[in-house]
């Protein structure tokens, strides 16, 4: 392909002289005449001869852009993100840039070249030396001895957290002699097992499903933050902090600033106490000057790999020439470098190539043969470099004037605002003899001098927007002035279609066999390949016409793993710890004491042991975990021991079974009307529906296209709908909703669209009259903001079927509402509509398809979703252009409130400040306006005449107002895609899914958006808060809603499954064995089942069966392996776990599997309808279900197969099967249990028989 687009620009007499340059050293050069679109092209033919290339542009979505353009001509093009410096060194940030900062290093230091795009930010933060980073990385080789203490250490120091089990990046867990990590540079973990302290086996295993992908001889792990430091480092640095701090504290208490001095002390001795103690990593970075004084910037690291490399020799020269004559031009440059005299340097705005200024930088130039060989494999190619130089300089002011302010406070030291390199000194730095700088027009640019300038004549192409004629007619013009044509298509399918369509033309087009093949004069060549736009090169006739060009952009999408949300079941059994409440569905409440080993009869086995309300033990084998759960009330209040043998607990299992039926049986009735009453069934797609469905102007995801198939199917089905779509904030869920109900009205049918707020009412109507408006549609609203008129209007009109589709808020619950025919009801953000209006929605919903649609359902409606009540569907892949919100957890501080509002209205946006009191919120809103005195605020609640609130919410969606403090009345739906950073004051205070939902309110659009959640200083958070703030963090990936959801579930339990009658009995049993009945009850009225036939198979058996301490020593872990053991049912199943146990794991011990043998026994005796089996050296004996449904007639002839050793007893109310072993006496019982197999898998038989 190269030659393609290289072949034609060398024409060029102008390229072939800046080309020239370029490989010599002669640069810097300026080029400028170039569009957008063409730059990348130019870029990469200019500097393909350098191994190392390293483009700096002006601000992220440049970055991006250039980036992808880049991917197409060089594979190995890699993005480097700036960090945030403002409000990076706060409490906690996700590892998300670290993680994509420190793939670009592990690039540096393993590959031969590439290129990097970053912006200008980027080069000016401080950096250890790349070889810190080098010497960091912990390389494990199989067969090398580890010291696993030693290792947990190194992992920890490196920035790695140590965990129960691995489940995200930057994660380590040790379990027995099995290391699991997941690196952060790496898409997987990886496993290393020990056999003592040699490494056995090093694998990559996938984190969901724990099963292993690839077989490695050694892996390399980098570290998970940019500041490694080791113990000198640290005491070096405390020192520092120390005399820096006292220095510090002087100087305010000489300026008569108590406070500030106070607050600077116990900044610095907290800080100096938690190194000592042992540290977070992540926490550090604003530190860096005090622990390593000689920081380097990123254009150093590049710097130093290009010195490592030579030029590439070019076509002109022999590699030999190209390369002598890069050294000369840079002894030449070295000559005429300022040298750098104790300290600064005054650097002249005429760009001559100054040092940097900060201290002695021995690191950054290992004498003077470093600097003459600077970067003769590196080009550096500076886009726009005068909005580089304007970005640069506002980065620097917002920053200086940021740290002059917290330095004035006491807020941090003075090494702390030393953390940027002027834009001066960076720029001046990338003044080298391979510089190119890339500018549209032909402008001067102050402070950069350019050894040549040259200029190339480009233009953008128009769009054609669909229109195959346009560009037909376009390209039979070019044919005929003899242009060379590229069209670049999406896949090579597609390709080959166009060139084929194009021929019917006349035009002389065709797919490359060959990718180096030319493009004569009059032809067009159609091949594979992305860029955002074409150009056009009229001088030398060539045109690169892009799919984006003619059909508009097409988003690019990535294929990401789906997980599979139906039917998961959520188990709590991951944080059962010694002295929790457990509930035993016989026995009732107790406490669990943890795992006892006991022999009895010279067999060892694993019981649970729980201790009851009198002092009495229950000792429960751990293979029969299936009847216990943790007890998980809604309340903290400790809960009532059950006495062991007491009639009190199945009282209240009594009491609650029998309110739970009732519950089951609304619950199913309603669900069950809706499955057997047969709903409308909507016809296939229309061209009208399809014509609607072409006018959105975004690209589907492919997890909204599956949503909206199935909606569709369930609509086209006889059965009622009712679907949940579970997606985030601004996934696109509304226009699932809007299909669905286009394709109602057609067939005549009325749509409610159910929305909690007014505002959002408004929103979506206006949404819906856009997207309708070319149809003959009618939409109408019923809420506060409609005069009684009007809504008079729209009551007859929905009566006699005018009206179409109605958005509204409750109200369109009311009575006095009536439809003519209503056929879809679609209920947005769902969690928010409270217990009595989802009663009439109920009602209203009996014989009507329902979407409800929600970014964090309730757990409620989440459980019955995953319980299998309602259908769901879960949209997690994000729009495209979406960026994922910045999410910063930290103690409360007025001056990064000011700040992040500054940097907020700096660029034009607006800000949302969330405080969820209604009693002094106008106190906090006044506050905010004197931090930011130029900013416009307005504070609102819910407790607000409407008109007032709906005055300010308009003010705020125009733009007039700046920042807005308000109660969390903001979390349904408002889509204001210029307000990008959020401030929640008291975070600790507000639930998982509301932080989630609130948060989504923000970064609706392409730019970085930015989420302050804030807590008291000082304040001890209580477990739950600290939960719920860690998930918020760890979850800023785009579409974890879902997952949030099923957190929310684990940490606070699914609540009143139907209303407020039922906590109480909730509260009795737990909400695990609560769900489990309601389930159950559920179940049987749902299968017409009857509930007695549930009953329990236990199986006895005389071998050692448990997991050993050395095998699973984590005890969560150990719990949780017995609970899915016990739970087998298939021989599939039995499979799976025995994979899962050698992957996880390491070989099966004989006791564990003796484990799974019995598993096995037991799920086939089950089937078999068999209650019990007990299993000596000699005997078995079965016992059946009395209502066992067995083909009774067959069992004669099973007895008589084995002659006299198999007998059948009725032993009181139970039928029971004998076998015996006559004639040989069996040492262990092995082969008894191969019989006890045998038999059951024919009873089983005799099961299957009689369905």
């Amino acid at each position: 392909m190269a030659e393609v687009f290289a072949n034609p620009l060398a024409e060029l007499a102008e390229y072939t002289d800046m080309k020239q340059d370029m490989d010599k050293g002669k640069g810097p050069i300026q080029v400028s005449g170039v569009t957008d679109s063409q730059k990348v092209h130019v870029m990469h033919e200019l500097s393909k001869e350098h191994p190392w290339r390293l483009v700096v542009t002006y601000d992220d979505n440049r970055a991006k852009e250039i980036y992808d353009d880049f991917s197409y001509f060089e594979p190995n093009t890699w993005l480097y993100p700036a960090r945030d410096l403002l409000f990076y060194s706060s409490d906690i940030h996700g590892n998300l840039l670290t993680r994509q900062r420190m793939q670009v290093f592990k690039h540096l230091l393993e590959d031969e070249g590439g290129v990097v795009v970053t912006t200008v930010d980027g080069l000016m933060d401080h950096l250890l030396p790349l070889s810190m980073i080098r010497e960091s990385c912990l390389n494990i080789m199989a067969g090398q001895t580890l010291d696993i203490e030693e290792i947990k250490t190194q992992l920890t120091n490196m920035g790695y957290e140590r965990m129960g089990q691995v489940d995200g990046m930057g994660q380590f867990s040790v379990r027995g002699g099995i290391l699991d990590v997941f690196p952060l540079t790496e898409e997987v973990p990886v496993r290393i097992e020990l056999w003592g302290d040699e490494v056995d086996s090093i694998r990559s295993f996938d984190a969901e499903s724990q099963r292993s992908i690839q077989q490695m001889d050694e892996v390399t792990i980098y570290p998970a933050a940019e500041l490694i430091l080791t113990k000198e480092h640290i005491e070096d640095g405390i020192l520092r902090l120390e005399a820096e701090g006292k220095k510090q504290e002087k100087t305010f208490r000489d300026q008569k600033k108590p406070e500030e001095a106070t607050r600077i002390r116990r900044a610095v001795g907290e800080l100096v106490e938690s190194l000592k103690e042992g540290f977070d990593v992540q926490m550090l970075d604003a530190y860096i000057r005090y622990f390593c004084k000689d920081t380097v910037s990123f254009l150093d690291y590049m710097k130093e790999v290009g010195a490592k490399v030579t030029l590439v020799s070019s076509a002109t020269e022999t590699g030999k020439q190209a390369e002598v004559g890069v050294i000369e031009t840079e002894a030449e440059e070295a000559g005429k470098k300022t040298v750098e005299s104790g300290g600064n340097v005054d650097q002249s705005d005429t760009g001559t190539a100054g040092t940097k200024t900060s201290g002695k930088k021995t690191a950054r130039a290992a004498g003077k043969t470093a600097e003459k060989k600077q970067a003769s494999g590196l080009a550096l190619i500076l886009d726009e470099p005068q909005r580089m130089k304007e970005k640069a300089e506002t980065v620097e002011t917002e920053f200086r004037e940021s740290m002059s302010h917290r330095l004035e406070q006491g807020y941090i030291l003075p090494g702390q605002a030393d953390l940027l390199f002027s834009s001066k000194t960076i720029l001046a730095d990338a003044h080298t003899p391979h510089t190119i700088f890339m500018t549209g027009l032909d402008q001067r640019l102050p402070g950069m001098t350019p050894k040549a300038k040259y200029s190339l004549t480009g233009k953008n192409l128009n769009s054609y927007q669909n229109s195959f004629e346009i560009l037909i007619k376009d390209l039979t013009r070019w044919k005929k002035d003899g242009y060379r044509v590229v069209l670049l298509s999406a896949s090579r399918t597609r390709a080959s279609r166009l060139a084929g369509d194009l021929r019917e033309y006349d035009l002389r087009a065709f797919c490359p066999e060959d990718p180096g093949q030319p493009v004569a004069p009059g032809e067009i060549m159609v091949t594979y390949g992305k860029l955002h736009k074409g150009f056009e090169y009229p001088l030398i006739k060539f045109v690169v016409i892009t799919e984006g060009d003619m059909f508009g952009v097409e988003k690019r999408k990535k294929k990401r793993k789906k997980y599979n949300y139906e039917g998961k079941k959520i188990s709590s059994f991951s944080e059962l710890s010694v002295g929790d409440y457990v509930v035993h569905e016989s026995h009732g409440l107790g406490i669990y004491k943890g795992i006892e080993k006991i022999e009895q009869d010279h067999v060892i086995k694993d019981y649970i042991k729980v201790e009851y309300g009198d002092g009495g033990n229950l000792y429960l084998p751990a293979t029969r975990l299936e009847g216990i759960q943790k007890y998980a009330g809604a309340d903290a209040k400790v809960p009532k021991l059950n006495k062991l043998g007491g009639t009190e607990w199945t009282k209240t299992k009594t009491k609650v079974r029998t309110a739970v039926r009732e519950i089951a049986k609304e619950l199913v009735q309603l669900y069950a009307a809706r499955q057997d009453a047969e709903g409308f069934q909507y016809g296939p797609d229309t061209v009208w529906q399809k014509e609607f469905e072409e006018m959105f102007p975004y690209d589907e995801t492919d997890d909204q296209l599956t949503a909206i198939d199935d909606t569709k199917r369930d609509m086209e089905s006889k059965k009622i709908m009712d679907r949940l779509i579970c997606g985030d904030v601004g996934y696109g869920k509304t226009e699932i909703a809007l299909r669905a109900a286009f394709k109602a009205v057609q067939e005549g049918k009325q749509v409610v669209y159910l929305v909690p707020t007014t505002i959002l009412a408004q929103q979506i109507y206006n949404t819906f009259v856009q997207r309708m408006k070319d149809f003959p549609v009618r939409v109408d609203m019923m809420s506060r903001f409609r005069t009684p008129g009007e809504m008079k209007k729209t009551i007859e009109g929905l009566k006699k079927g005018y009206v179409d589709i109605v958005v509204g808020t409750h109200r369109v619950l009311s009575k006095d509402v009536q439809f003519k025919s209503l056929g879809l009801l679609i209920v947005d953000e769902e969690q928010r509509f409270g217990v009595t209006h989802k009663e009439k929605i109920k009602q209203m919903k009996q014989n009507v398809d329902v979407l409800t649609l929600t970014a964090t359902p309730i757990p409620r409606t989440l459980h019955m979703s995953l319980i299998g009540i309602r259908d769901m569907s879960v949209l997690e892949e994000p729009p495209v252009d979406r960026v994922p919100i910045q999410t910063y957890v930290m103690e409360y501080n007025d001056e990064m409130i000011r700040e992040a509002i500054h940097r907020e209205l700096g660029r034009g946006g607006q800000v949302y400040y969330v405080y969820n009191r209604v009693n002094n919120i106008d106190e906090v809103a006044n506050h905010v306006a004197s931090l930011v005195p130029e900013a416009n605020v307005a504070f609102a609640h819910g407790q607000m005449n409407e008109h007032q609130l709906e005055k300010i919410m308009l003010d705020f969606i125009n733009g007039d107002i700046d920042v807005l403090v308000s109660t969390t009345i903001i979390e349904t739906g408002l889509d204001i895609p210029n307000a990008n950073t959020m401030i929640i004051q008291d975070a600790d205070r507000l639930g998982l899914s509301q932080l989630y939902q609130i948060r989504g309110r923000i970064g609706r659009s392409n730019r970085t958006s930015y989420a302050f959640l804030m807590y008291k200083r000082d304040k001890m958070l209580k477990e739950d808060a600290e939960k719920r703030l860690q998930a918020i963090r760890e979850f800023t990936e785009l579409g974890s809603g879902i997952k949030i959801a099923m957190r929310d579930l684990e940490i606070r339990g699914a609540g009143n499954i139907l209303g407020a009658e039922q906590h109480g009995h909730m509260e009795a049993v737990g909400y695990d064995l609560y769900c489990k009945m309601l389930n159950e009850a559920v179940i049987a009225l749902k299968g017409g089942k009857e509930e007695e036939e549930t009953f329990e198979t236990v199986v006895d058996c005389d071998i050692d069966a448990f997991i050993p301490d050395g095998y699973i020593k984590n005890e969560y872990l150990k719990l949780d392996v017995y609970k899915r053991i016990s739970a087998i049912e298939t021989d599939d199943e039995y499979m799976d776990m025995q994979d899962e146990l050698i992957d996880r794991f390491g070989d099966i011990p004989k006791s564990v599997d003796n484990l799974l043998r019995v598993a096995e026994l037991k799920a086939m005796a089950h089937r078999a309808y068999v209650t019990e089996v007990d299993i000596n050296t000699q005997e078995i004996r079965i016992e059946l279900y009395p209502k066992a449904k067995l083909d009774v007639t067959k069992i004669p002839a099973l007895i008589a197969e084995y002659k006299t050793a198999l007998r059948f007893a009725q032993g009181g109310e139970k039928p029971v099967l004998f076998y015996q072993e006559k004639g040989k006496k069996n040492k262990n019982c092995e082969p008894m249990i191969e019989k006890a197999k045998e038999i059951l898998g024919k009873l089983g038989e005799l099961a299957e028989s009689r369905k």
